[in-house]
């Protein structure tokens, strides 16, 4: 299996990470600015950093099944649904975070592909079903388990007792965007 040509270091004790580029960029800021507290960019400009990384990994797991993030972000929201995996095209933009507009236009270019297929919902025609096909699941599937495979590969160095007080503390950090975009109109 390919690997992502970004070098990953493993974590280490808390001394070691001021070496790493936001370390470096943190100890300039706080030479040039010693007026501000610039403590928070330890956390969000490695999260950031990481997020750019990540990024790249996640495309390649997926083009080697032949889609794109965005691709996958559609087809997985339907796989995620549940037989028969199906959606309206309004729960699918709101779960993605996506005006109807732009789902319209994913939705498209997947159906062309033979991966979803759309249809009249049998209770009210003036909706439209959206429906994962055999070879949509066939590529959701085979490119989840690319990327859980990659994801778990890169979390390696990480004790199992970090990765849970990191998922705690990043849920924490994104509990607050979350419920603001979920109150927030469209």
């Amino acid at each position: 299996m390919e690997r992502s040509s970004a070098r990953v270091e493993p974590m280490t004790s808390p001394s070691r990470h001021r070496q790493d580029a936001t370390g470096q960029v943190v100890e300039a800021w706080g030479r040039e600015r010693p007026d501000l507290d610039v403590s928070s960019l330890e956390v969000f400009s490695r999260v950031t950093r990481l997020a750019k990384y990540l990024d790249q990994v996640r495309g390649e797991a997926f083009e080697r099944h032949g889609l794109q993030s965005w691709e996958f972000d559609v087809l997985a929201e339907l796989r995620r649904s549940g037989q028969p995996y199906e959606l309206t095209p309004g729960q699918m933009s709101a779960a993605i975070l996506l005006s109807t507009g732009a789902m319209t236009n994913r939705l498209n270019r997947i159906e062309a592909a033979g991966l979803i297929e759309r249809r009249e919902d049998p209770n009210d025609g003036r909706v439209v079903r959206v429906r994962l096909t055999a070879a949509g699941r066939e590529r959701v599937d085979a490119a989840l388990a690319a990327l859980v495979e990659r994801q778990s590969d890169l979390l390696a160095p990480v004790s199992a007792t970090n990765r849970t007080r990191l998922a705690a503390t990043l849920a924490q950090l994104l509990t607050p965007f979350e419920q603001a975009a979920a109150h927030s109109p469209r």
